[in-house]
């Protein structure tokens, strides 16, 4: 699935634009030789295949040829637009992991928590929501279209095509409630371009991605048996877990019982910890056994100036040499704040350089942020690269696109949601279970040694948030965890730069989700804003 991105790219856009002036008459031809019909693309279960990799390619991708040129979404630049890319600016440059020096539009206000209604990477967030969710209810409907006209054997293999576009679909949906609440909703029952759409309560969205994930869970395959890159078992029962870890922001209703329950699951299906904390994060980490779904790039093939070629190039500056990260360059963009470099603070105020997890570049950099916009203020982070797990060049080697996958689900964070569920208190939970969880990460962290293992007493809520800020930085975790434990907004936790002051200040609550963006507001009646904006 990793170069499958590259594969009929024009597919399901084509197929999107088209399907609503096809004849009703399916052994109807136009006459018109040029024209695409959807009985000419989807002949075949390859076809859908390929379709399906427009989808998953949505994540990393921003247009038709990429890097840049005809985009999927209009209005910002193609390399702004990429889904990974704002996605990650929403979950971490609005929290204490990550502030950016550019000047670029509203990009300052993510960290400030000055954004608007009108804030352009916010828009072209919500956008890339709901194309994704555009392009799989549209391939849905045409698994159920087509299924009828296809052998046993290929509607067996249609059924796990349109298990993983129903779990890309909940992913979305997913993203889409976390960060905007109450979202406009369309399913593959509702014809594009026919309606305007309603706007879904939180509670409704909650039960419907559960529903969905809960539904299509038995036509996935077997966990660890697809193809690396694509949807299984243990995908859905990990957004299952973290869907219910975070019912009590969505709902009000607690699900604890239920994150054990899928969090062991994923445990019992056979995924092991990398052994090298660093080696996730290199050119050849499709490799690792850890990850459990990961977004795919690949230098040759998925050519983009967002997603992983942006974590990589903006976090590369100041006295940094790009070489050590297999690129040609850097951007002097990203960096992180006092308070995240003090959660490796041991004894004092030195970096505990023991954490192999500490992968800071301090020569040249102040700890103190004094100007946002001056790359040197901040510690830089060194946790990307373009290089292999051994150093050796990329498979792809390119001084601008990179390798590296985006690990969004792997089993650290699984072992750290099993702990935080025990402790909320979640029924079937072991505590011993989950200390001894969270020592297997220390340990990997100490390369091996248990020196860094902690006590039954020392296993609070507290310290599993500063832990899960330690092993899952940077990978699109901390907002939601922050607003989780009830420290993004308000007072009881103040980061460097929060509320557009150096010492940082406490920001109003409303800003827990993100605003329905102005466009939508405007161009669709039914549509309400979120409070406080």
């Amino acid at each position: 699935m990793k170069k499958q991105y590259k594969i009929l790219s024009l597919l399901l856009m084509g197929m999107v634009l088209i399907t609503t002036s096809c004849l009703k008459d399916l052994d109807t031809e136009p006459l018109d030789k040029n024209v695409t019909t959807t009985n000419k693309v989807f002949k075949d279960t390859l076809a859908f295949k390929e379709a399906l990799a427009k989808i998953y390619g949505g994540y990393a991708l921003t247009g038709q040829q990429g890097p840049a040129g005809d985009p999927d979404i209009s209005g910002i630049d193609e390399g702004f637009s990429n889904y990974l890319r704002q996605y990650w600016n929403c979950q971490e440059l609005t929290t204490d992991e990550a502030i950016i020096a550019w000047n670029d539009a509203t990009i300052k206000d993510f960290h400030w928590h000055t954004w608007t209604p009108s804030d352009v990477f916010i828009t072209a967030m919500y956008y890339r929501i709901m194309y994704q969710i555009t392009l799989a209810n549209d391939f849905i409907s045409h698994c159920d279209e087509y299924a009828p006209k296809l052998s046993a054997a290929e509607q067996a293999e249609l059924r796990h095509y349109k298990a993983e576009a129903r779990f890309l679909r909940a992913l979305t949906y997913w993203h889409g409630i976390d960060l905007f609440g109450n979202m406009p909703f369309v399913t593959e029952k509702d014809k594009v371009g026919s309606f305007f759409p309603k706007q879904i309560s939180l509670t409704d969205l909650f039960k419907y991605i559960e529903k969905e994930l809960l539904e299509c869970e038995s036509d996935l395959i077997d966990a660890r048996k697809n193809e690396y890159g694509r949807a299984d078992k243990a995908a859905a029962w990990t957004l299952l877990a973290k869907l219910y870890l975070n019912a009590k922001v969505y709902t009000g209703e607690e699900h604890y019982d239920k994150v054990i329950t899928y969090t062991q699951k994923v445990i019992d299906a056979g995924y092991s910890l990398q052994p090298v904390y660093g080696h996730l994060f290199c050119a050849d980490n499709d490799k690792s056994p850890e990850i459990i779904f990961a977004i795919n790039f690949d230098g040759l093939h998925t050519r983009t100036w967002g997603g992983m070629v942006y974590l990589v190039h903006a976090a590369i500056g100041g006295s940094m040499n790009p070489a050590e990260f297999g690129v040609g360059g850097g951007w002097g963009g990203t960096r992180t704040t006092k308070a995240f470099v003090e959660k490796f603070y041991n004894d004092g105020d030195t970096i505990d350089t023991r954490d192999s997890r500490a992968m800071f570049h301090t020569a040249g950099q102040n700890l103190e942020i004094n100007d946002v916009g001056t790359f040197t203020d901040g510690y830089a982070i060194k946790k990307f690269k373009n290089v292999t797990s051994t150093g050796d060049p990329a498979p792809h080697a390119h001084p601008d696109y990179v390798d590296t996958d985006f690990p969004m689900f792997r089993l650290a964070d699984v072992y750290l949601m099993y702990a935080e569920a025990t402790l909320r208190g979640g029924a079937g939970g072991s505590r011993s279970k989950a200390l001894e969880y969270v020592n297997a990460l220390r340990t990997r962290a100490y390369n091996g040694q248990t020196i860094g293992n902690i006590t039954d007493a020392q296993l609070t809520l507290d310290f599993i948030l500063d832990e899960r800020a330690r092993e899952l930085y940077w990978e699109g975790h901390r907002r939601t965890d922050l607003i989780r434990f009830g420290k993004f907004s308000g007072g009881s936790y103040i980061w460097p730069w929060k509320g557009k002051v150096k010492e940082g200040t406490a920001t109003p609550s409303h800003l827990d989700l993100f605003p329905i963006p102005s466009s939508d507001l405007n161009a669709n009646p039914n549509l309400k804003q979120n409070p406080g904006y």
